[in-house]
């Protein structure tokens, strides 16, 4: 029989809100106790007056937009080709041989070092971070769709070609559904590394964007404001993710009962 829990029965966001509360009071004691300057490192109010008065403002809502935009757009583009690729990869074996070590040579290539070689092609504007992002967030998700189309149930495979199903029909109608616990699963690591790229990128080169908020503000020495934008990444980061495992349980819905079951 299972142990009964001592703790109270809480909404399941108050054990990190729980956890969040704490690290904050530590930090603010931390700095209080010894003392640490601002220049080092702020003081969690300084950090919230930090983003209170950037939308206050209205001055951090042009950089969340560009960040998000480029996000989004790279992460969608390094998903789909991700997943199609992976699939043509996973049902031909001469693809594989042709491709398959060429992607991971481009995999074991830091993008930071490609970085340049985007900015050149693609200019100093959106493009170059959108496509920084869909580099960055693609293999995962690549990796992953290939496990999972190729742990497909053979016993199943053959018993829908017993009824002459086609292929097509199979990788479709059989083999992509039994692998879409591990594409989410793909989906969710491109999410964290997709803002990666972004800011890696915007880094780099950019005129607005947390990425840029962050470089410009350690020129002017605001660690109140890198704060800030750090943790506008974190939340994004976590948003994204929350999202992706939402559509996990609605859309791969047979895992969610087989482990309530």
């Amino acid at each position: 029989m299972p142990r009964p829990s001592s703790l109270p029965r809480l909404p399941a966001l108050a054990y990190p809100a729980i956890s969040l509360g704490l690290l904050l009071l530590a930090w603010d004691q931390a700095v209080r106790w010894w003392r640490i300057p601002d220049y080092l490192l702020p003081p969690p109010a300084a950090v919230f007056q930090a983003l209170a008065s950037g939308f206050a403002s209205g001055s951090l809502w042009p950089h969340i937009g560009a960040t998000l935009a480029n996000t989004a757009a790279g992460y969608a583009s390094g998903c789909v080709m991700a997943v199609l690729l992976g699939a043509l990869l996973a049902e031909s074996a001469t693809f594989e041989r042709f491709v398959y070590p060429l992607l991971i040579g481009l995999q074991a290539t830091p993008k930071v070092a490609l970085g340049p070689i985007i900015l050149v092609w693609f200019g100093f504007g959106a493009a170059s971070k959108v496509v920084l992002v869909a580099l960055v967030c693609f293999f995962p998700l690549f990796v992953n769709t290939v496990n999972g189309i190729r742990r497909t149930d053979p016993e199943l495979l053959d018993a829908c070609r017993a009824f002459s199903a086609s292929r097509l029909f199979l990788l479709w109608h059989v083999k992509l559904p039994a692998a879409l616990g591990d594409i989410f699963g793909g989906l969710q690591i491109g999410v964290s590394l997709a803002l990666i790229g972004a800011v890696v990128g915007e880094f780099l080169s950019a005129q607005r964007g947390l990425g840029y908020l962050i470089a410009s503000s350690s020129v002017s020495m605001s660690l109140a404001t890198m704060f800030a934008g750090v943790i506008l990444l974190a939340l994004t980061g976590l948003a994204g993710a929350q999202t992706v495992r939402w559509l996990q349980r609605h859309v791969v819905f047979w895992e969610a009962r087989h482990r309530d079951g």
